[in-house]
């Protein structure tokens, strides 16, 4: 694989470029105030007709507790035999989980344009995050869709659990990954 090129130098381009998916986080705490400031800036995302179909859970302090037991709690005996404690101290010493949920609907033309308005809304607040020195991991495990794991994070009737966030400081930044160039995924039809 190539590696993709681009002329566009502009602070945007930059960021988009410069994001990653950290997975590793210091212990340091991140203000309610910040990740406010950066939703609020997330949701700017484009929308079909303003719906703005998002709403958030976030667990932070002894929440963290809560969302790792409730995730913890839908693994099988054997599951929870060999990754339960672990998954738990991670859980617990990530410094914020934000769920970002969206409300569902049986016309599924005004679904799509709902998840993807939504998947926007993430990467805008990923991206948001990263210029202020935030790191996120996007996670679309397995237990979102548990309804032990629904009940216990609070997430209603009628509504699709769209990401999992996990956000703090950067521990380790990861290399960066070589993208396919446009190039060789475009198709052009010229008549």
């Amino acid at each position: 694989m190539k590696s993709v090129e681009t002329k566009l130098e502009g602070p945007v381009a930059r960021l988009i470029q410069a994001r990653r998916t950290i997975r590793s986080f210091k212990s340091d705490p991140v203000s309610r105030s910040l990740l406010l400031e950066l939703l609020n800036v997330a949701v700017w995302a484009p929308n079909h007709l303003n719906r703005q179909p998002w709403r958030f859970i976030l667990f932070q302090d002894e929440g963290r507790t809560t969302f790792a037991n409730a995730m913890v709690q839908t693994y099988s005996a054997e599951d929870k035999e060999k990754y339960g404690k672990k998954k738990l101290e991670y859980y617990k010493a990530v410094p914020a989980h934000l769920i970002v949920v969206m409300k569902e609907d049986p016309r599924q033309k005004v679904w799509d344009e709902d998840y993807a308005a939504v998947c926007s809304l993430i990467q805008n607040f990923q991206l948001a995050a990263w210029e202020q020195g935030l790191g996120v991991v996007w996670k679309t495990n397995h237990f979102g869709y548990d309804p032990r794991f629904r009940n216990d994070v609070g997430v209603q009737a009628g509504e699709k659990i769209v990401g999992i966030l996990h956000i703090g400081y950067p521990d380790i930044v990861p290399p960066v990954q070589l993208r396919t160039p446009a190039e060789e995924l475009l198709t052009v039809i010229e008549e």
